[in-house]
């Protein structure tokens, strides 16, 4: 090689490593970012490690008295985790590097159980891929990392103590959902977690018992449905396959008396203005609504096996008030007055460091006069929406994405209004829609009986959309008694409950005839970052830079008064302000992303709810 060509080579090469180094000094630049911890996490993290770490009963639906909590110390790896949190996670206590696959491991004893019992072993979730062996046996295995699943493990435990493993797969596979994760965090993408991020427990049944309890409302009625499981234990020659016993529906009304009901078979149909009191007058039913969230306490029993659940009278669904498509809740018109809920907490990224502060989130939106949560991307343990329930709190739950996400195709060319996307059966390997179909269901399924989730969104800007008319009607023969945006944002097809749109980067788009409610299911985004309470150090993202609280509360209030707030009556039937809080390199929360500031005023804020509420009472007014 002549002179000329090495030293050209040479410089070449030295330009390419240095390159290299400066990108990986950016990376790590970018990356840096301070260790925040919320005030129960502060508690959480003052405490000896124990077992009393997500303790109260993980299904508030279904409740059974014997509960035994396998939260706590666990081993991944062979270093020591607090589980439920994610090996990610400040609050896990984990120090071992997180690669693609875990192995978690505990002992406990086998707790006491009666003849003609069973032992369930319950995952509140696991992600991704998850086999359980108990004892060196393999019990089973589940795919997917946001639903609950759990196994009958009754033959494979021993007297005394009994070692169970979880061997994890994660790769982050764009086959399984996986919503804002993504390997390298930044911008709009967050850390990932991985392995156990639920609950984990133990619970006795007998041995015919209710695997799964369904409850439907429409208007006054409601439908109980249970799903029975029957043991057949020949070994010991008794066969308990008989006929199945008929379920009995125990009802506490709210004026202190109660009523029962025997359903046919597995099922009870109950209408609630048919019950008869005492004096022999008819129950005056009371409806959930946001302002009085009644929840009635019932017990379902079904042979030996006995249930504690709960319900809320409503109905959600479009109708046309003064010519003019809205949302009505119990056909009264209602305007969904939102925000984003991505579900990240600063020091469990999944899960905040008790139960409690679901809660806390919930009132803390229902102080600024907040009435819905449209819930991103995530399927959240189901302690959120019990108090959502509890609270009135609507809820918007987004179906959890999958598949290949590119930001030239599925965000920057139809933010530009440049590039329609078709959404035909093909996009994506027929293995991975096959999974999104089938998660649909059973997230459906699995919060079917929560009447604060009034709506589903199913695909979100894009991402691994496909056949969106089909999966609309899909979830409707699933479930009828939500409404249901297809395609939240852009590629709206021709079937959809909303005229649903994200307005960051344009001006909102009434069009002349109105065939179906306006949701701005995204807008604002504002920024602020609070001094000592952001998480990087040097990334910021977000939709417009304030420099204080003023001037935060400002735009948010220009935005309702100068879009939303016009809108409503041209149609706009809700709003979804991004978002609840910070998160990560995101600094346009409502509060910081350790919730110990609110970064706008709350008087402001509620007085924006106030004329939204009044703006849809004119409309109904009008009619009349």
């Amino acid at each position: 090689m002549k002179k000329g060509c090495k030293e050209k080579c040479a410089v070449i090469l030295g330009a390419a490593v240095a390159a290299g180094a400066a990108y990986q000094a950016y990376r790590k630049i970018r990356n840096a970012h301070h260790n925040l911890t919320s005030r129960s996490g502060e508690e959480l993290l003052g405490k000896k490690p124990g077992e009393d770490v997500w303790d109260s009963y993980p299904r508030p639906h279904m409740r059974r008295e014997s509960f035994i909590s396998l939260n706590g110390q666990w081993k991944l790896n062979g270093k020591d985790i607090l589980v439920p949190f994610p090996p990610q996670a400040l609050l896990s206590g984990y120090r071992g590097r997180v690669g693609t696959r875990l192995a978690y491991s505990r002992t406990f004893v086998r707790p006491a159980v009666r003849k003609g019992e069973r032992i369930l072993l319950h995952f509140g979730a696991v992600d991704q891929v998850a086999e359980v062996f108990l004892n060196g046996r393999c019990v089973g295995k589940h795919e997917g990392g946001y639903l609950p699943f759990c196994f009958d493990v009754t033959r494979y435990l021993k007297p005394g103590e009994n070692c169970l493993l979880v061997k994890v797969k994660d790769t982050l596979s764009p086959r399984y959902p996986y919503g804002k994760q993504r390997r390298r965090r930044g911008g709009m993408w967050y850390t990932p977690v991985s392995g156990i991020w639920q609950s984990v427990w133990l619970e006795c049944v007998p041995n015919v018992y209710m695997k799964k309890l369904e409850v439907k409302t429409d208007g006054y009625r409601v439908s109980v449905t249970v799903e029975n499981s029957v043991w057949c234990d020949l070994s010991v020659g008794e066969n308990l396959c008989g006929e199945e016993d008929p379920i009995s529906v125990t009802i506490a009304l709210h004026d202190g008396s109660s009523c029962t009901f025997q359903g046919r078979g597995n099922r009870a149909e109950i209408d609630m203005t048919q019950v008869r009191l005492a004096d022999g007058s008819f129950y005056e039913p009371v409806l959930w609504t946001p302002e009085n969230p009644y929840l009635y306490q019932m017990t379902v029993t079904l042979g030996k096996d006995r249930v504690s659940s709960y319900f809320g009278l409503r109905t959600v669904e479009v109708m046309e008030v003064d010519g003019v498509p809205r949302v009505c809740l119990n056909g009264e018109p209602i305007f969904l007055n939102g925000v984003l809920d991505q579900g990240y907490f600063c020091d469990g990224i999944y899960l905040p460091a008790r139960e409690e502060e679901f809660e806390q989130d919930i009132l803390r939106m229902k102080d600024l006069g907040i009435n819905m949560l449209r819930k991103h991307m995530k399927v959240e343990p189901e302690c959120f929406y019990y108090y959502c329930d509890k609270h009135g709190m609507l809820v918007m739950q987004d179906m959890v994405n999958s598949g290949v996400y590119s930001w030239i195709r599925d965000t920057a060319l139809p933010t530009l209004g440049v590039f329609q996307k078709w959404d035909g059966r093909f996009w994506g390997s027929r293995k991975r829609r096959e999974f999104f179909v089938e998660h649909m269901k059973e997230t459906q399924s699995h919060l079917m009986n929560h009447p604060s989730v009034i709506a589903y969104t199913i695909f979100n800007e894009g991402w691994g959309q496909f056949e969106s008319a089909a999966m609309y009607w899909r979830a409707k023969c699933v479930d009828d008694t939500r409404l249901y945006d297809s395609a939240s944002g852009w590629f709206v097809q021709n079937r959809s409950d909303f005229d649903s749109q994200h307005i960051y980067f344009h001006s909102l788009k009434l069009p002349e005839v109105l065939e179906k409610p306006v949701l701005v299911s995204e807008c604002g985004g504002y920024t602020w970052a609070v001094p000592g309470h952001f998480y990087t150090k040097y990334a910021k993202y977000g939709y417009g830079k304030c420099r204080d609280r003023q001037e935060l509360t400002n735009r948010v209030k220009e935005l309702y008064e100068g879009t939303i707030l016009p809108g409503v009556s041209r149609g706009v039937c809700g709003c979804v302000y991004t978002q609840l809080s910070d998160v990560e390199d995101e600094t346009n929360g409502f509060y910081t992303y350790d919730r110990k500031v609110c970064k706008v005023d709350p008087g402001v804020m509620r007085e924006i709810a106030a004329r939204l509420k009044a703006a849809v009472a004119l409309r109904k007014e009008g009619e009349n």
